[in-house]
């Protein structure tokens, strides 16, 4: 059914639910499995200046591949070894390449509670990766 499998990961309780989804069906299905991390872009960062902004950056990064790091432990946890890959941009575009460039037949997002008014202003990675995803998409819903 499914070969290669995209699991985006943040390390949030979202995130989770949908890297224990993807890894379930990843043992089911015998699929090669690819763990995502993205850095967003930080406006404020990247105009910055001098040594300030270099050290927030190196700081912003170490700390997403110990996110990375921790995804790849819960999966090897759970019998699975995966390709980790970091990423730095919009969310759905980077999610949607690296799905591209491995040639993903699925793709697990979490889902994430938002308000209206923050769903408007910062959108939806789910919402906005529907529309150009080069496979299927599944959203985990996190249990409350």
């Amino acid at each position: 059914m499914y070969r290669t499998i995209v699991l985006a990961y943040d390390g949030t309780r979202e995130a989770r639910a949908a890297l224990r989804e993807g890894a379930d069906l990843a043992v089911l299905c015998g699929a090669e499995v690819h763990l995502l991390a993205i850095v967003a872009p930080n406006i404020a960062v990247s105009l910055a200046e001098g040594a300030a902004s270099q050290n927030l950056s190196d700081l912003q990064l170490s700390e997403v591949r110990g996110v990375l790091d921790e995804g790849a432990r819960k999966l090897l946890g759970l019998g699975l070894r995966a390709r980790s890959h970091l990423a730095a941009g919009n969310a759905a575009e980077e999610i949607e390449r690296v799905a591209r460039a491995v040639a993903a037949d699925l793709i697990v997002v979490g889902h994430r509670e938002q308000s209206s008014f923050a769903r408007w202003w910062r959108g939806s990675v789910g919402s906005s990766l529907l529309p150009r995803a080069p496979c299927s998409v599944l959203v985990a819903v996190a249990s409350k």
